[in-house]
């Protein structure tokens, strides 16, 4: 029943009593799928993200959106309070606070395994008290160093993302010799200062970081050349979805298509990342790329005898 009747001959009954759901168990980072590659579901809770900034930027809606993406089969909510896009304006971590905690502490209680995308030590640590299970730190630890003595504390999983400069002047950094080899060892020199301050190599996950301070000549090349990436011994996630260097190569009649229209290539990165291993996708748009990991995984599995 969605409401509770009067009881008989004492008249009609008043306004209907919603049934209240009880939480479901928080998600655990230890339970996700190992079989196929993950699908990490990117909700911004910002008025100035690059694909859908304002469409998510109140609690209701964010926490709307984020709960369709679980239902649609992400693995992994990626909440985020501040725009990492290049030129973006930086937000105090207390407004940052304000977006992304009432989201969070909503998905975790609908059941979501929940990431928060933060370069805040101080946001980091209301997001894990909040439920989040996974700190996503685009910065490489280059905004607050202490957030690595956080992580270490807190022994959560965290996403240790390559970027130079920040979001002013990232785009002017984009000079490399051999840009998979340099990211490769510009990601070990961070993972180094994390181990010094104890974090455990299972806790990293190493994010090659499109788009940050590479043109799309270097994101194709790093691309090509995710193998690479093996050699630091830490899971590999690949955050292409909608990015600028597609739109670029998506261009019709001189005009670069727009992040909405990126979806279908995303996808094709998402399958082929997940042909090599990767172990999880950053995306908009879950569904196709949920189909894409579902087939990869299916033609890497072994051939069946006949």
């Amino acid at each position: 029943m969605d409401s509770l009747a009067a009881a008989p001959g004492t008249g009609p009954a008043t306004s209907p009593l919603p049934i209240l759901r009880k939480p479901r168990p928080a998600a655990r980072f230890e339970d996700l799928p190992t079989d196929r590659t993950l699908v990490m579901g990117i909700l911004n809770v910002t008025p100035d993200s690059f694909s859908d900034g304002g469409r998510h930027a109140t609690a209701d809606t964010a926490i709307a959106a984020g709960l369709r993406m679980f239902y649609a089969g992400a693995d992994i909510i990626d909440v985020g309070g501040e725009s990492t896009r290049p030129g973006a304006e930086d937000v105090t971590p207390e407004e940052e606070q304000q977006r992304v905690i009432p989201v969070i502490q909503a998905l975790v209680k609908a059941g979501a395994l929940v990431s928060i995308d933060t370069t805040h030590a101080s946001t980091a640590a209301a997001a894990v008290e909040a439920g989040a299970a996974i700190v996503n730190d685009i910065s490489g630890l280059s905004i607050e160093p202490e957030m690595a003595e956080f992580v270490a504390a807190a022994k959560v999983p965290y996403i240790l993302t390559h970027r130079r400069g920040d979001a002013r002047t990232m785009n002017s950094l984009a000079d490399y010799k051999d840009v998979a080899g340099e990211v490769v060892a510009e990601l070990a020199g961070v993972r180094d200062k994390l181990y010094a301050a104890g974090v455990a190599a299972e806790q990293i996950i190493v994010d090659p970081g499109l788009g940050f301070a590479k043109n799309d000549a270097q994101n194709w090349e790093l691309l090509q050349n995710l193998d690479q990436l093996d050699s630091l011994g830490h899971r590999v996630l690949v955050g292409a979805s909608r990015k600028r260097f597609l739109g670029t190569l998506l261009t019709v009649a001189g005009k670069s298509a727009a992040p909405e229209e990126r979806d279908g290539a995303t996808a094709a990165i998402t399958a082929i990342s997940a042909y090599r291993g990767a172990w999880a996708v950053r995306v908009h748009d879950v569904g196709p790329s949920l189909d894409a990991v579902k087939v990869a995984a299916r033609m890497a599995a072994p051939r069946a005898r006949s």
